[in-house]
């Protein structure tokens, strides 16, 4: 077991959930704890979990899976759940699951009697190197993905990297797009380490997937740290974010694999403003084709996925704010770039 902390994150890296309970008693004593978690999540993971909590009042709710649950709808009635249950200030809500969950469950925690504890227990790849850590919690309208939310610190973020070993294949994958990210905007090294030991991470062996975890959970932690509220420096999480959203919504596809095609628009727009060469790129497919990951999209109208990109949240001065390879492990956040180039990247990024 590792701790990796700072003023903002506190994050705790394991192999099993056996030392939960002695750190969420270090934290507080809680009257009762309402666990939120989805159905696939729960099923797989819910027994191994609760066994290791002792002497606790304990609730659960359980969400469908997928982005759907991100709603008002859905909120609303976890809202009326913790009121028919007495959740008061002095319990917590532990988010059990991926990427949905804990934005849900954060911003149930965020708003429910104006705030009281949450702790995050990430169980997909992309939330155990992402989504978990930093605090942003939301809920989608319509297209507008996570435009309601908070930034809302954990107390912690519990990740039990054997976890992984359970997910389906595509999952795990998909969840490489977000790994492969922190290379591009933080670490190059850890490209060619990826690169490198592909096999070995596909393979899902113990120490390869605790060294990604821990290397990407240790560089959001930092970023997240040095700027909480996305004033500056963290706007570099959002590379591969603003084209992939457009494409995650209409073509209804996972998280990760629309992060991977937004990300291959972003280095083909770096290309083509000669921001980076042509060798970088290639090693950017590189790592892609290493973990199958997809690079372009179909079955979308590239005029809607320009303006889901309009309306992104991070935008500013209705300039669509742009996170761009500039250098090896280097980016920089680029809002210059006219709406016409950007179409036209969208268009050679989909299935002809």
């Amino acid at each position: 077991m590792e701790k990796i902390s700072n003023d903002i994150c506190n994050i705790i890296i394991d192999n099993s959930y056996k030392h939960f309970d002695e750190e969420l008693n270090e934290q507080n004593i809680y009257d009762s704890i309402l666990i939120i978690s989805d159905g696939n999540v729960y099923k797989s993971q819910g027994h191994d979990f609760v066994k290791n909590l002792k002497s606790k009042i304990i609730y659960e709710y359980i969400v469908s899976p997928g982005e759907d649950s991100k709603s008002l709808e859905v909120y609303e009635d976890i809202i009326k759940y913790c009121v028919r249950i007495n959740l008061s200030r002095k319990s917590v809500i532990i988010a059990l699951g991926g990427g949905v969950v804990g934005d849900l469950a954060g911003y149930v925690a965020s708003t429910y009697m104006r705030g009281i504890d949450v702790i995050q227990v990430p169980t997909s790849l992309l939330a155990q190197v992402d989504s978990s850590i930093g605090g942003k919690t939301g809920i989608n309208i319509g297209n507008f993905k996570n435009i309601i939310g908070t930034f809302y610190q954990p107390k912690f973020t519990y990740i039990n990297v054997d976890v992984l070993k359970t997910l389906p294949e595509d999952e795990f994958r998909s969840g490489m797009s977000e790994v492969i990210k922190y290379s591009i905007i933080y670490d190059y090294n850890f490209l060619d380490y990826l690169i490198n030991n592909s096999k070995d991470i596909l393979n899902r062996g113990s120490e390869k997937l605790y060294y990604i975890v821990k290397k990407c959970a240790s560089i959001k932690a930092e970023v997240v740290g040095k700027d909480e509220k996305e004033g500056g420096l963290r706007k570099i999480l959002n590379f591969g974010h603003t084209f992939g959203h457009g494409v995650e919504k209409l073509c209804k596809i996972s998280h990760g694999d629309a992060v991977s095609i937004g990300m291959n628009m972003a280095f083909k727009l770096s290309l083509k403003e000669n921001l980076i060469d042509e060798k970088y790129y290639n090693n950017f497919l590189k790592v892609c084709k290493a973990y199958d990951l997809p690079l372009e999209f179909e079955n979308a109208d590239e005029n809607e996925v320009l303006e889901i990109m309009k309306s992104d949240k991070k935008n500013s001065f209705s300039k669509i704010n742009l996170v761009l390879p500039v250098d090896l492990g280097k980016v920089k956040v680029i809002n210059t770039i006219c709406e016409d180039r950007i179409l036209e990247i969208i268009k050679e990024c989909k299935y002809a």
